[in-house]
């Protein structure tokens, strides 16, 4: 197998399991969107809490030239930890979150 599609079915594994964590409120639910002809990865929590509208991006992946970009990361431990327990190298992980000229501060690839 490539190394493109063992990140797709990474990022997909890893997307699931955070959309199976439970919501303390029932009315909002964890979709995961899977866009695989154009690598492009999310977790979206949608519903409604105390009369209010949720709905916002809590992960977003996409994979570029055969790196995964973190474009979003929500989450209070990082997915970024968990691709590296899989075995993804830092070279091959983008922070897109940070601007292009932070990047080179950091351990992990620039784009």
């Amino acid at each position: 197998m490539d190394k493109v599609e063992q990140y797709r079915e990474y990022i997909q594994k890893l997307l699931t399991e955070y959309s199976n964590y439970k919501s303390l409120n029932e009315d909002v639910e964890a979709q995961t969107v899977f866009d695989k002809e154009h690598d492009h990865y999310q977790l979206v929590h949608v519903g409604w809490r105390n009369k209010r509208r949720i709905y916002g991006c809590v992960l977003h992946l996409d994979i570029k030239d055969g790196k995964i970009w973190v474009q979003h990361d929500g989450t209070e431990i990082g997915i970024v930890s968990d691709l590296e327990a899989l075995g993804v190298s830092k070279k091959d992980i983008v922070l897109g979150f940070h601007a292009p000229y932070k990047r080179k501060f950091t351990e992990y690839a620039l784009g």
